[in-house]
């Protein structure tokens, strides 16, 4: 077996198996266009003579994690055909993605998973949740009188990303997005955005959503203020008279809604979504902004990671005052650790979507209390949102 990045001339056997695994198929016209935009170097296929058997994109991407950008390679696609799996052709493609990742200086990598159980076996955990609303018109919030106004189907990138960038800063895991990505994954060509201004013309937020067949949906709410939020919703509740309903698709799970409208009792689903894996625990840990305080914190720490092995073992972590990390190996076993985890739980709690206190009580860390403590004094604490999908 020959595993390599795919060159042009292989874009139909790619698209053939991608239209198989995943159940679609592409019109000729957009099978060309797609074309337009293949980049087969982020592909890597599983070849034998000279046959595609399975392949995956590795997407370079960048995320915030405590208003941080990070390099994060984004997996997606990952495929094989039927008389080809559960032969170990998809591992090898995800260790050699993790080498690639590594040298590429991505310290992180992130997956839309069709098993969460399937890919925790290589070091990949969940890393965020959504909400979903689905709200019936007559318990819209109340129309308000705002300062500022509203302006529908701008379609101006700039605009919406200058809104989007403080507010994804805010949250752990959100992507970083150029114009080609807003152009590409974000904006519907069937969609609409709607954008408020303040009083002195300050954009301060925006809505992505369609109306159909009585239905509102709202793909993206993003506001910096509860004026902003309640004048987007004064617009929403003015098509009372076109739909029944409004389904918000990506809510943080730190959204304030239900507890302000007058009757919280509305389908509220708290639905499971991306999964994260660090991928080059040194350098993640010297980039990562630990939280500042009165004195440096020094722990041994025993790290599990059978796909990536050059983060198993022993390691040092020192944190200065500062807040500044790092992270230094002592060798492959010892006794000393004071604290024991996976590569899963180590990222699952640094990117903030668990506290090191509740992987202790619950039997994914292991060790000392007072480790324990000193984990939960220097990780800020922080909510993990993703609004993307790839």
């Amino acid at each position: 077996m020959e595993i390599r990045q795919l060159v042009a001339e292989e874009f139909d056997i790619s698209m053939d198996l991608g239209e198989y695994a995943f159940q679609y198929k592409l019109s000729p016209v957009e099978r060309t266009e797609r074309r337009t935009r293949f980049k087969p170097e982020q592909t890597w296929g599983a070849f034998e003579n000279g046959q595609l058997l399975a392949k995956l994109v590795l997407l370079p991407l960048q995320i915030y994690i405590h208003g941080k950008p990070f390099d994060m390679g984004g997996l997606a696609g990952v495929s094989s055909w039927p008389e080809n799996r559960r032969s170990g052709l998809v591992r090898g493609l995800l260790t050699q993605a993790l080498n690639v990742m590594k040298d590429q200086g991505q310290m992180i990598s992130c997956l839309n998973p069709f098993s969460f159980a399937y890919y925790r076996k290589f070091g990949w955990e969940l890393m965020t949740e959504h909400r979903k609303y689905t709200l019936p018109v007559n318990q819209f919030p109340a129309r308000k009188n705002f300062e500022g106004r509203v302006r529908r189907d701008l379609r101006d990138v700039a605009l919406l990303d200058q809104i989007y960038r403080p507010f994804a800063q805010r949250y752990n895991g959100t992507l970083l997005r150029d114009r080609d990505w807003w152009e590409r994954s974000v904006l519907d060509e069937d969609g609409h955005d709607v954008v408020y201004f303040s009083e002195n013309g300050t954009p301060q937020g925006y809505a992505l959503y369609n109306v159909a067949n009585r239905e509102l949906t709202i793909e993206e709410f993003v506001y910096h203020n509860e004026m902003a939020r309640e004048a987007l919703w004064t617009y929403f509740a003015n098509h009372d008279s076109m739909v029944n309903q409004a389904v918000i698709q990506f809510v943080p799970m730190d959204d304030f809604l239900p507890y302000l409208l007058d009757n919280p009792r509305f389908n509220q689903e708290i639905i499971p979504y991306f999964m994260a894996r660090i991928v080059d625990a040194a350098p993640f840990i010297n980039d990562y902004p630990f939280q500042a305080s009165e004195a440096e914190t020094t722990l041994k720490l025993q790290i599990e990671d059978t796909t990536a092995p050059w983060n198993h073992g022993v390691w040092q972590l020192h944190v200065s005052p500062e807040g500044r990390g790092q992270l230094s190996k002592i060798g492959e076993a010892s006794a000393e650790a004071e604290l024991t985890c996976d590569i899963q739980t180590l990222t699952t709690m640094l990117i903030g979507y668990r506290r090191p206190q509740e992987m202790y009580r619950y039997g994914r860390l292991a060790g000392k209390e007072t480790g324990v403590a000193a984990l939960e004094r220097i990780i800020p604490h922080g909510t993990t949102y993703l609004m993307d999908s790839f």
